[in-house]
């Protein structure tokens, strides 16, 4: 018996909105590893009560939880009280051919604005 390991594979997604902007502008392309799991300060593909997001997610001491716009227009939100789940975390980011890779899972509370 074999078993499909599609859910493992890496996949793209463009960036629609300004909402990431400086570090993701609108159009860029952004490679996701699906996982359920990041650490502090990752980017994360989020669904939060059916809506989903690509946001920065952040923790404090305490363990609370927010997603983090880099576009200060946006609203911060917290995730306490919400039906949350990550999708994936962003691994690289391709802006016309210059590409930047992440490492979603080592703390990186230090890229929030």
């Amino acid at each position: 018996m074999t078993q499909d390991c599609s859910y493992n594979e890496l996949y793209a997604l463009q960036v629609l909105d300004d909402s990431m902007e400086p570090e993701f502008p609108a159009k860029c392309v952004i490679v996701i590893e699906p996982s359920e799991v990041c650490a502090s300060g990752a980017y994360v593909i989020i669904n939060v009560d059916g809506e989903r997001l690509f946001r920065q997610l952040m923790r404090d001491d305490s363990g609370q939880e927010q997603l983090v716009p880099l576009n200060p227009q946006y609203p911060t939100t917290a995730l306490a009280g919400t039906n949350h789940k990550i999708e994936g975390v962003i691994v690289q980011r391709n802006i016309r051919r210059k590409i930047k890779h992440y490492k979603p899972y080592e703390h990186n509370s230090h890229l929030a604005n």
